[in-house]
């Protein structure tokens, strides 16, 4: 198996579940409180690293309590963390989430996020190899995760993009992309478009040979060259849909670095997103690799 490399946020996710969103100056009683370590970077990396893949994580976390535990945490899944650099007199990121019907809204502060640069992406692939795998989002600075997957491309590495959340500053950087995994907001934001087959040819032209569309509760469609596959979505009780997209995305990359065909990857990722979404939480509502195995049959 080939190494994974995630560069990419991690926060501090405070998760309340609430029977609707309050209005303006409305004050409201949720229930479910809950701390959880997040961020799509350690979300993903997480996803990789219980899914049973060899990960290092790049990015920063702040000189506080929640930066000490992201670390700590993160290490407890089996996640390489000598990548992440502690921002001195810096706050770590934090997400607010409202869980509402099984649905979330996000407020984010980048927090130390911020500060993530070149010199933390070079430090983290200063061992990577060819044909190592390289994943990453956008809840960094985006000239920064251009020079991510710029610097990941040179050394012969697969690329995948997680376009989230969407911004047109990374189109540039397209070329350095092998794997885009948008869902159907993104695909729909960069393209202009909600066609898959025709639209996708947008991403096609700027360099991407695999273009990835998560449906949510439709499943999947995803286009290499001119095949087109696509999976309903596992029929399974939804608790939180927070990380479903990260665990699928991991899911992925696992596969590829096992060097596993396109079609078992997407199934795999597919079972795995389904799990996810029957529990609470980031991190910890993300399936093992026993637990896919056991369900599902693989």
């Amino acid at each position: 198996m080939k190494n994974i490399y995630v560069f990419g946020s991690l926060n501090t996710d405070l998760v309340i579940s609430a029977p609707r969103i309050p209005e303006a100056g409305e004050t409201m009683y949720g229930s479910g409180f809950m701390i959880n370590s997040g961020g799509k970077g350690a979300n993903q990396a997480v996803a990789c690293a219980k899914l049973g893949g060899k990960v290092y994580l790049g990015g920063c976390v702040g000189d506080d309590p929640f930066g000490t535990y992201l670390k700590s945490d993160l290490n407890g899944y089996g996640v390489n963390t000598d990548g992440v650099r502690t921002v001195r007199k810096g706050s770590s990121g934090t997400a607010v989430i409202t869980v509402v019907g099984g649905d979330n809204r996000i407020i984010l502060d980048a927090g130390a996020n911020a500060y993530a640069g070149a010199e933390d992406v070079d430090a983290l692939l200063a061992s990577a190899k060819a044909g190592d795998i390289f994943l990453t989002q956008l809840e960094n600075e985006i000239s920064v995760v251009g020079y991510a997957l710029r610097a990941a491309k040179e050394r012969g590495m697969t690329t995948i993009l997680d376009p989230a959340p969407a911004n047109r500053e990374i189109v540039p950087y397209f070329r350095f992309v092998d794997i885009i995994t948008p869902n159907e907001t993104e695909f729909e934001f960069f393209t202009g478009k909600k066609n898959i087959r025709p639209s996708a040819q947008t991403f096609f032209e700027a360099g991407i040979g695999c273009v990835v569309v998560t449906l949510g509760k439709n499943g999947y469609c995803c286009l290499a060259g001119n095949d087109l596959i696509c999976e309903d979505c596992i029929k399974a009780p939804v608790a939180d849909t927070t990380a479903a997209g990260d665990t699928f995305t991991g899911a992925l990359a696992v596969k590829q670095a096992e060097g596993k065909p396109l079609r078992e990857a997407l199934r795999y990722a597919n079972a795995a997103a389904a799990i996810t979404v029957t529990r609470r939480g980031a991190l910890a509502s993300i399936p093992t690799r026993q637990e896919v195995l056991e369900k599902f049959g693989f």
